[in-house]
This record gives structure tokens, sequence and C-alpha cells, in this order.
């Protein structure tokens, strides 16, 4: 760049002025004044006809070197005044995340996580393992192998969803955890002691008492000499764990086609009512054959809770829709 000796000066006023500006509106009103048609250096542009050719192609040249100096440094301050602003607002916009007022609340888990936690302690506790499965299951894993085949009338009572992945009614979201039951059966060898927890589906609409998804934990025992005495004793144990040890537990006959006995697991109030709680019964031997296993050999018990019930009876809430509402005032009291 050649020298600018006889329009230095202005160009130095100009970057002082530019310099000076605060805002970037202060600069765009001072813009005409620097480069615009009535700028200083414009003014100058007009002196250089009445030079002579050699001097004026020199003036001319120091001028434009004077004009590019300022637009230049016009450009750099303008682009460092946006910056400035952008974060400026991105300050002013910004949520303080970190203000904390009165006593830090933190987060806790959920009331059925709580409950299924639980659930699974009290399970380890006596020595069984968790055992889990896919939610999307094949009619074999859901039905059949359970003793439920197409026909059975007590296949229309689950209110199934089928998922379109292959053939009608073929494949669905598991309406139980009892598909992971046959899971365990079929890889592995006995003695077996397992829960499994985990979410289910059904077309049940959802009310005071009912969930279209909700979350399940069964337990399975596959082991020598194992008796109805067993399971009778395994579960008022974990009831009176669970529930406190003034809760009693009693069984009434029942059906499912998985099991044979089966019956229903009825827990007291302190009213001396009782309240039903889950289902449960002998592993039916054709569900070991099923499996391959030989029920001659290996007997086995079964039962089943819904862990949203369970933590609904638990804090006695009189609707368990309240456990997916999300109503943060509702959860902060668990």
């Amino acid at each position: 760049m050649l020298p600018m000796t006889r329009f230095q000066t202005l160009v130095d006023d100009a970057v002082a002025a530019i310099d000076a500006a605060g805002d970037l509106a202060a600069l765009n009103a001072l813009r005409p004044n620097l480069v615009g048609k009535k700028a200083p250096l414009a003014e100058a542009s007009r002196s250089l006809g009445a030079m002579d050719e050699a001097e004026r192609k020199l003036a001319g040249q120091e001028l434009n070197a004077a004009r590019q100096a300022v637009q230049s440094h016009l450009d750099a301050r303008t682009e460092t005044l946006r910056t400035e602003a952008r974060r400026a607002q991105y300050e002013a916009e910004r949520m303080d995340l970190t203000e904390v007022r009165g006593e830090l609340r933190r987060g806790h888990h959920h009331l059925v996580t709580q409950a299924r936690d639980r659930l699974e302690d009290l399970f380890v506790g006596m020595g069984y393992t968790i055992a889990e499965g896919p939610e999307v299951e094949t009619a074999w894993y859901n039905f059949e192998a359970l003793n439920i085949p197409e026909w059975h009338p007590a296949r229309g009572e689950f209110d199934t969803i089928f998922v379109n992945l292959g053939e009608s009614e073929e494949v669905m979201l598991r309406s139980h955890t009892s598909p992971v039951q046959i899971r365990t059966m079929e890889n592995t060898e006995p003695p077996i002691y397992v829960v499994a927890p985990g979410r289910t589906f059904r077309t049940d609409a959802a009310d005071a008492t009912h969930l279209p998804a909700f979350n399940q934990i069964e337990g399975l025992v596959v082991d020598k000499g194992i008796t109805f005495g067993d399971m009778a004793g395994t579960i008022d144990s974990f009831v009176k764990a669970f529930f406190g040890a003034e809760v009693n537990t009693r069984l009434r006959p029942s059906y499912f086609p998985f099991t044979e006995p089966s019956a229903e697991v009825d827990i007291s109030r302190a009213d001396g009512s009782w309240l039903e709680l889950a289902g449960c019964g002998m592993v039916n031997p054709q569900v070991l054959r099923n499996c391959g296993i030989d029920p001659e050999v290996w007997q086995g018990f079964a039962f089943g809770f819904g862990i949203d019930r369970l933590a609904a009876m638990r804090y006695q809430l009189d609707d368990i829709r309240e456990l997916v509402n999300n109503d943060v005032r509702f959860l902060r009291q668990f």
C-alpha cells in the first residue's frame, strides 16, 4: 500500500471516530460521515481535478489506500460491536440455572421406580436373581408356551395389543412378564429362582385401578421337591417385608392356564377386610415340558404382582393414574 501522507490526518480522524462509537447504532450513525458522499475523503477526491496528470495519478493511489484503510477499520469495528451486542443479548436472555432459593431441592426416583427397586432388593435378599426380556413378543412366548393355545378362552381375556410385524396375531406387546419365565426355563438348567420385573401392555382403558401400560414383577422357582407350602411361605414373607409384619395373607382357589393348582393372594387390611393382591400357583407340568424340563423330576411355582398397584396400595393412593400424570406436586410427596 502506498503512503497516505497527504490524507493521513483524514484517516486518523476517521479511525478515532470509529473507535469512539460505543455500539452499532452510534457507528451506523457515523457511517455516512466516514465513507459516504459527504465524507472528508470523498470531498478530497474533488481536488484531484486541479492536479497535473502525474500528481493526480499518485494522489489517486494515496486516496484509494486511505479509503480502504477507513473501510477496513470500519468493517472490523462493526464485527466487534456486533459480537459484543450478541453476547450481551445472550447474557440478558439466558436462564440462571445456578440460582438457588432456600433449601436445594434434589430430584429423586419416581414412585414406581422406588417400588421396583425395593421389590428387587427384597427378592435378591431371598436368593433370587433378576431376569429381563423383550417387550415385543411372539405368540409362543406370550401365550402358547404358557399353555394358552389359540383356541383357549383365556387368551381373549388378555386384551392384547398386536404388532404388525408378521402374521396376524403372531407378534404383540407382551401382556405380562411371564414370557421372561419361558425364556429363562428354555436357556437355564434348574434349579431356577428368578424374578422378572418390567413393563407390560394391554388395551385396558385407564381408570382408578387400571393402566394400559403398567409394570409387573413375576417370580419363578423350579427345583426338586417344591411344594405349594413353599410358595405360600415365600409370598407371606414377601408381603410382610414389603407392607409390614402386621399384614397377613390368605390364598383363594383360582384358575390360570399356566399353573395348577392356582390361587389368588389376598392381604389383610386394618379394618379387618381383605384386598386382592396377586395371582400364583404351581407351574403347570405342560409348561415345564414346553421348556424342555421334566416335570417328573422338577417342580415349581410362579407368582405375579403389579408394581404400580403395589405402590398404590403401599401409599394408599385412591387413583393409580396419579402415577403417570407426572404432577410434580404429587411426586414430591414421595
